[in-house]
């Protein structure tokens, strides 16, 4: 099973760092771990030095993968730029091809067909991506994204374009593929009962810094909101089992 480890981590912009020393625990294939934080707070330029878009100080350690390092890794930036003249399916075709030669198989256009179809976008196939809204293009990263099949994901707020139902409905989708593949998977996300709900970990940055890191449900607290997004609110268990933020609005 594939594994990631950040150790001591650092991103370099010019002569400063943006981001400095985060070291988090081993997190596994199969599972979603959530990067939160306020605005600016460092999480792109984080994926981006997991990535290897940046230098910096420190280690990530990669283990148990299959391939290598540069294969088995994926980054699927917040701000996407596709060739506005592809259609849909020209571009995750492109995606699935690439350093593979161009002999396409049935089996990779019967999964490039599941895909569009589980994210409910096989009816923009052969729609140009220049026609697509914001929302829709977002949609057909993602499919990008998990048709090279990789053993390490790194997802920069891929539902922030999304209304909410959509949100939802891609973030179990991921959960559950993450669960078949066995990919290891972080996400930067906005909302944090979607963190909750979705992410077996949880990762908060602010201002370049790591806060905490481990199960959601113990990172996730009154106390870290209120530390580090400067609201007042509980964690409520509802039936199912499931926990949301409640803010306290008369807190002001």
């Amino acid at each position: 099973m594939v594994t990631l480890q950040l150790k001591g981590l650092g991103a370099r912009y010019g002569s400063g760092l943006a981001v400095e020393d985060v070291s988090t625990p081993v997190f596994k294939g199969g599972e979603l771990t959530a990067v939160i934080g306020p605005n600016a707070a460092g999480k792109s330029t984080l994926f981006k030095r997991v990535a290897g878009l940046l230098k910096g100080p420190g280690e990530v350690v990669l283990e148990g993968a299959r391939n290598e390092p540069r294969d088995a890794l994926r980054y699927m930036p917040q701000d996407t730029h596709a060739n506005a003249v592809l259609t849909v399916y020209e571009s995750v075709l492109l995606a699935v091809k690439q350093g593979h030669g161009w002999r396409v198989s049935d089996r990779e256009l019967a999964e490039i067909d599941q895909i569009l179809e589980a994210l409910q976008i096989a009816d923009l196939a052969f729609r140009n991506l220049g026609e697509l809204s914001g929302g829709q293009r977002q949609l057909v990263s993602i499919a990008q994204a998990i048709v090279r099949k990789p053993e390490v994901l790194l997802m920069d707020e891929p539902t922030s374009a999304l209304d909410l139902y959509r949100q939802v409905e891609v973030l179990a989708f991921m959960q559950e593929l993450a669960r078949r593949r066995g990919t290891l998977v972080l996400i930067a996300l906005h909302d944090l009962n979607h963190a909750l709900r979705f992410c077996h970990n949880t990762v908060v940055i602010s201002s370049g810094r790591l806060v905490s890191a481990g199960p959601s449900r113990q990172v996730i607290t009154p106390e870290m909101l209120r530390e580090i997004y400067r609201v007042d609110a509980r964690i409520e268990q509802c039936s199912r089992g499931e926990s949301h933020i409640i803010i306290d609005r008369s807190a002001a």
